[in-house]
């Protein structure tokens, strides 16, 4: 029988620590080549799309006690006029029983979230102190929490186009993270002073500019996975030193702002690297404190599959979830 986890369980089960550790696990068994991850695909009808990710992991041990000889995982989820609909389905590799049918809006939540704290972790400068956040959306609040569990984060300043949701985020999230100097700013420009920047929004034309950034800046650009979106422009792709993604192939297809760089001529393929060659350390990222680091990160399943292979693992020592 499977296991079936609720939302609700998720969130209790599954901490921003283990996502952090699942993410980094499963980046370094990806460059050993024992991890396996298939880009998005998506199908559309009646205004609904449902989009699905397949990925499979070898030998996968996260800290904490998370170990399987194998394991491989579908996500899938629709959109539409009523809103987004996240499901991970989980099998043993070995048997190929499914063991966890989990619903997986937060999970996702927090696996993206994580993947910037990765990126940041082995790219942004290690005494980076300040972060610009552009969104305030359901995303927004873990990415700033990956981020704070990796770098000693002191200030925080946040933009969005309603006044409203900066303060509703600043107040939410000094709150959860114990950080009191976070601090809603008027202009977009204002947030980009800061030594790391996420930007996590919907937005099809780019919210953070070249013109603004400050040597030694990192950027976690983790809100579009379309080309038709962009959240930074061609200059901040420009001045970037090192740029990296968690997919090579899926950024060819979905990255906005690197299709369009390298369409123009400004940017080429050749000098976008995969994250997971810098955690497993078989390539260097950041060379120099003055360095400006780019990650773009667009969501994949085998970080899925890590996340879920917690939540499973946890759920049995727990007894939570649903035998189905």
């Amino acid at each position: 029988m499977a296991l079936y986890v609720t939302e609700k369980e998720v969130g209790e089960l599954l901490k921003m620590d283990d996502a952090l550790a699942a993410v980094e696990a499963v980046f370094k068994l990806q460059a050993s080549g024992e991890a396996t991850n298939e880009p998005r695909r998506r199908v559309r009808v009646q205004g609904s799309t449902l989009m699905t990710m397949s990925g499979a992991v070898s030998n996968l041990k996260i800290p904490g006690g998370v170990e399987f000889k194998g394991l491989l995982g579908l996500k899938s989820y629709t959109v539409s006029r009523t809103g987004a609909r996240f499901y991970v389905s989980l099998f043993d590799a070995v048997t190929g029983e499914l063991l966890a049918f989990i619903e997986a809006d937060k999970l996702g939540q927090m696996r993206t979230g994580a993947a910037s704290g990765v990126a940041t972790k082995y790219l942004a400068r290690e005494n980076a102190k300040t972060v610009g956040v552009y969104g305030t959306g359901w995303q927004a609040t873990s990415q700033l929490a990956a981020v704070c569990a990796v770098r000693p984060i002191e200030l925080v300043k946040v933009y969005s186009r309603k006044p409203e949701n900066r303060e509703r985020f600043c107040q939410q999230m000094a709150a959860e993270l114990g950080i009191a100097n976070t601090q809603p700013v008027e202009t977009p420009e204002a947030a980009a002073d800061a030594e790391i920047i996420i930007t996590i929004t919907n937005s099809r034309e780019p919210v953070v500019l070249g013109e603004w950034l400050k040597p030694g800046v990192h950027i976690n650009a983790a809100g579009g996975n379309s080309i038709l979106r962009r959240e930074v422009d061609d200059k901040a792709v420009q001045r970037a030193d090192f740029i990296a993604v968690d997919s090579l192939d899926q950024a060819k297809l979905e990255s906005g702002e690197f299709v369009t760089a390298v369409e123009k001529g400004l940017l080429t393929w050749e000098r976008v690297k995969e994250l997971r060659y810098v955690v497993s350390g078989q390539m260097r990222g950041r060379e120099n404190p003055e360095q400006i680091t780019l990650f773009k990160s667009l969501g994949l399943a085998i970080e899925d599959v890590a996340a879920a292979a917690v939540v499973y693992k946890k759920a049995k020592e727990q007894q939570a979830g649903k035998e189905i």
